[in-house]
């Protein structure tokens, strides 16, 4: 491959929308210590300034407690009742101690608020259901949002975002309603919200798949509701059917129904596979990953699905801000490839593909501190995180730091130059050039290294051209963590050894500089990245 381009180029301000927020787990993580520590890591490192949540509202935080919970026995004592945010100020303390702003997911129903309060738990006991009484849970909000203006003032309050819910289109997975249910609980929570402080920013349909937005604003729009920002989410994988609105919602519902019978039926007979052929000693991640195996190898995905939704949205959402408030390659807990560069790939791409269309995002998430599924033990277990449990970088934390360091303007290159066998991004500074290059396919499949040919045309000679690379043997925690034998349980010396080799390190490349033009050569393997510094006086 060949790539051409003069310094004197055109360029545009390059938006660094993945800087604005981050995904994390649920509330109660943010009351530790081991996860505050990588937080602050990514916040330092990556420049990124939100963190996203679910639960804040869960019964682990206690803001609902009736005296029955706290000594039981007492024959009126579910009748009395005691709101209490303590918690949820703790968390947020300490989200504000780090230099980082909450966005805030409102999430997820109270128990003793719940229509339904002890049947379908949830994630680490989170009660999906919708209210039992909607006044009462205004009322319930309107304490919330009081308590947060008195302890951090509305200035500070005002510069936070509140998210109705996570996924309502999910039913049964984080949502026990119809789309009308929830845009009913969008209503009343964003009313109250609104009632308390007309300032605050309210939005949503926080939905999966890019999902409902379209019939979401109208109905705002419709019943002149509050509506501060629209927010969504995208994994590669989903939806089935592209961007859902009102003339295919039906036929999205149906497939879903169709799906959900078709998954638990071959779910039944995995089971009985399962039961039959494993042995004695396995593990329990060892069941996980071969009840999920990896979509990303098992699956024809496409790698612009996000691109191609994030467009739909923005023509769905006209002059509201979008956040994407959950995004990766793979919404598949336990996959291989999570702890891989084929990951890395993914978000570079998909990164550099989306800027124009969205305000903000948050990538899932910045640690492998975990506990939707289970937190596993295994240092590397394929979760979702930019950081193992004990916090050693995977090449998806450096595909981002890569992104956040190169220069804040972007060279207006070919449309589809994102789209080749080696995909190319360039920026530039006042004395530097930082060209991105990285052969992204949703398969790690084994293929001849490809040639890259690059050429600048530039006045001078440059000072030093350098060169950063995740691949197989550079960024590579998983690779030297399984040379090791795999080990379940690291030492803080161990962690810290495989942190310094898998560091991402800046060496020269060799260049020749001739008649006003710089060349230099680079041979790639599928899903790696390179990172081609060029340096002026």
């Amino acid at each position: 491959m060949d790539f051409k381009f003069n310094i004197n180029d055109p360029v545009k301000p390059f938006h660094k929308h993945w800087q604005f927020c981050i995904g994390s787990d649920h509330a109660a993580q943010a009351l530790r210590a081991d996860y505050l520590k990588q937080l602050k890591f990514i916040h330092d490192e990556l420049g990124i300034q939100y963190v996203r949540f679910h639960g804040i509202l869960n019964d682990d935080m206690h803001t609902l407690d009736n005296f029955n919970l706290i000594l039981a026995g007492l024959p009126k004592g579910e009748k009395i009742v005691e709101r209490n945010f303590y918690l949820c100020g703790v968390a947020y303390d300490n989200i504000l101690s780090i230099g980082m702003k909450p966005f805030v997911e409102l999430s997820f129903m109270p128990q003793s608020l719940a229509k339904n309060r002890t049947e379908n738990k949830g994630f680490y006991g989170s009660n999906f259901n919708n209210p039992r009484n909607l006044q009462e849970w205004a009322d319930y909000i309107k304490d919330f949002v009081k308590y947060l203006i008195h302890r951090y003032g509305n200035e500070e309050a005002e510069s936070w975002y509140f998210e109705v819910w996570n996924e309502p289109d999910l039913e049964g997975a984080f949502y026990l309603g119809s789309k009308e249910e929830y845009f009913e609980l969008y209503e009343v929570t964003a009313t109250a919200i609104k009632e308390i402080n007309p300032m605050l920013k309210v939005g949503g349909p926080a939905t999966s798949g890019s999902r409902w937005v379209n019939d979401f604003i109208a109905f705002c729009n419709n019943s002149k509701l509050p509506l501060d920002f629209v927010s969504t989410h995208q994994y590669a994988g989903d939806p089935l059917t592209g961007v859902e609105d009102s003339e295919n919602s039906n036929i999205v519902k149906n497939i879903n129904k169709e799906e959900k019978v078709d998954k638990a039926e071959k779910l039944v007979k995995q089971m009985e596979q399962l039961n039959s052929a494993l042995p004695e000693n396995v593990t329990c991640l060892e069941v996980l990953k071969i009840m999920f195996g990896d979509p990303s190898e098992t699956k024809d995905l496409t790698s612009d699905r996000f691109k191609r939704n994030a467009q739909t949205v923005k023509l769905q959402a006209s002059e509201y801000p979008i956040f994407y408030t959950e995004w990766n390659m793979l919404a598949t807990f336990s996959a291989y490839s999570n702890d891989t560069r084929k990951a890395a790939a993914y978000d570079m791409k998909a990164a550099l593909d989306v800027e124009d269309y969205v305000t903000g995002t948050s990538v899932w998430c910045f640690s492998d501190i975990f506990e939707e599924m289970h937190q596993f033990k295994e240092e590397f277990h394929g979760g979702f995180g930019l950081q193992t449990i004990h916090g050693i970088p995977k090449p998806t934390y450096y595909a981002f730091k890569l992104l956040s360091e190169v220069g804040n303007e972007r060279y207006i290159l070919e449309t589809d130059i994102t789209d080749q066998e080696i995909g190319v991004a360039a920026f530039k500074t006042e004395r530097e050039v930082d060209i991105l290059l990285f052969r992204q396919n949703m398969k790690q499949i084994d293929l001849p290294k490809e040639p890259v040919n690059l050429v600048l045309e530039l006045q001078s000679i440059p000072s030093c051209v350098k060169l950063q690379r995740i691949d197989e043997d550079h960024c590579n925690p998983l690779k030297i963590w399984e040379s090791n034998g795999s080990k379940p349980d690291l030492t803080a010396k161990e962690v810290e050894e495989i942190k310094k080799l898998s560091c991402l390190i800046e060496e020269d490349l060799d260049y020749k500089y001739e008649d006003g033009k710089l060349t230099c050569n680079v041979e790639m393997a599928v899903n790696d990245i390179y990172h081609i510094k060029i340096k002026q006086d």
